[in-house]
């Protein structure tokens, strides 16, 4: 039996625990790689299906009073979009538990995979920032090392993957939504090239996990994590790394951050510069990187507008300030600045003259958060420094969602978005949106 917390009523009074089984209709998408039924007026958040289709699920909490989670166990009656899955170590056949996680859309053709990342973010910007979207999500090419159906199916396209590390040492992907270590032969979103060097058939004793990264330049390189004496994953030793991005290189630690889809920090790069109004772009004013890790975007504005341009990018690593600052050491208006971003502009906004005021009010601002977005006291920060124009480039379509609406009681509009599929087969979807007043 489960316990209490697993047992919750439906809407009839009677009970349902985890383990027990339910028919369900499947009736829309939504965010996080999961889609929506209801039972008996409840709604029950269920994965590996799709729109349109009615399936066998097992839940694996009832503990909410207001919704269930459930894993599709079967398909009873299939939606036309549904395609056998392209990692086997995923599929359908197993059991939920020894599901591979990583690949949660792999089950769904590739074309409505993007329509429904496009009803995702749609929804975030209606529901939370009261904005109608009919943005597209752009494919983007795969790299030169991908085979020819890739384009086609969605794959070989991961130049970073972290193997997790079971306690008898054997490396896998995580089970989907656990921790559970799940040995796998093959991995089909990565490139080739990794594919082919990752280690999954050896043994990693003691190690918290191993990271195979495919760079632009050079060769594979294999980190392996040691575990410190309370289980903490220990850094991995520097190792340098070349990334090339048109005609310009970066470099980089191959632990640090970089755009993990072949094309993905050219087409960032690409839709920065694009997505500026030039009209409303000032060179000589105080135009800021934020969140600018080794300086790829920052590196995109002063290729577009001249090595002139004054631009300061900020970010909390040193590490990646050290290499931002080696990456834009020909640019003569750039500068790096180690510092949180909220730190940085509490700063800007408490110690700044009015002649640095002004600059501000004249400023492009590239803002590149993590997953959970800015944030209300960085936006803000923003919103008292007054940019000009914000560009914000966004992994998550909720946070991004949420940050427009900040920003909107600060004035600003939401003028242009753009929405990338760089993340095929998962649920992720990459945006770029320019705002201003």
């Amino acid at each position: 039996m489960g316990s209490s917390n697993d047992i919750q009523a439906d809407s009839n009074g009677h009970s349902a625990e985890v383990g027990t089984e339910l028919e369900l209709d499947v009736t829309n998408v939504a965010h996080g790689g999961i889609f929506i039924a209801r039972h008996e007026g409840r709604v029950v958040f269920v994965s590996d299906t799709l729109p349109g289709e009615r399936v066998r699920a097992r839940l694996t909490s009832a503990s909410h009073k207001s919704f269930w989670r459930a894993e599709t166990v079967e398909v009873l009656t299939p939606a036309p979009e549904r395609q056998p899955h392209i990692w086997a170590a995923a599929a359908l056949d197993r059991d939920p538990v020894d599901r591979a996680g990583g690949a949660e859309f792999g089950h769904i053709e590739l074309g409505f995979q993007r329509e429904l990342k496009r009803q995702v973010l749609a929804d975030a910007l209606k529901r939370m920032a009261g904005i109608e979207s009919e943005v597209m999500v752009e494919p983007v090419p795969v790299g030169p090392n991908a085979s020819p159906g890739d384009a086609a199916d969605g794959t070989g396209w991961r130049t970073r993957v972290r193997l997790h590390v079971d306690e008898d040492g054997s490396v896998g992907p995580y089970a989907a939504r656990s921790h559970r270590v799940i040995p796998v032969g093959d991995l089909p979103l990565a490139d080739r090239l990794l594919e082919a060097a990752a280690p999954l058939d050896k043994m990693f004793p003691g190690a918290a996990s191993v990271d195979i990264v495919a760079p632009s330049l050079g060769t594979v390189q294999i980190l392996v994590a040691e575990q410190d004496d309370k289980g903490r994953r220990r850094h991995t030793p520097k190792t340098l790394i070349r990334e090339v991005v048109g005609e310009r290189e970066f470099r980089l630690d191959a632990a640090g951050f970089w755009q993990v889809h072949t094309s993905a920090a050219e087409t960032l790069y690409r839709a920065v510069q694009d997505i500026i109004d030039a009209d409303a772009f000032d060179p000589r004013a105080a135009n800021l990187d934020l969140y600018g890790g080794v300086g790829l975007l920052a590196a995109a504005v002063g290729d577009r507008f001249g090595s002139t341009v004054r631009m300061t990018s900020v970010e909390s690593d040193p590490q990646a300030t050290d290499f931002a600052a080696e990456n834009l050491a020909e640019w003569v208006g750039a500068s790096v600045q180690t510092s949180r971003v909220d730190r940085f502009l509490n700063a800007l906004v408490r110690d700044s003259s009015s002649a640095e005021k002004a600059r501000q009010s004249a400023a492009t601002v590239i803002l590149d958060p993590p997953r959970s977005g800015a944030g209300k006291e960085v936006i803000d920060l923003l919103g008292a420094v007054e940019p000009a124009q914000i560009v914000y480039v966004a992994c998550d379509p909720v946070a991004l969602a949420r940050d427009i609406a900040l920003l909107a009681g600060h004035g600003y509009i939401l003028r242009r978005l753009r929405a990338f599929d760089l993340f095929p087969n998962t649920h992720h979807v990459e945006a770029v949106a320019l705002l201003s007043r």
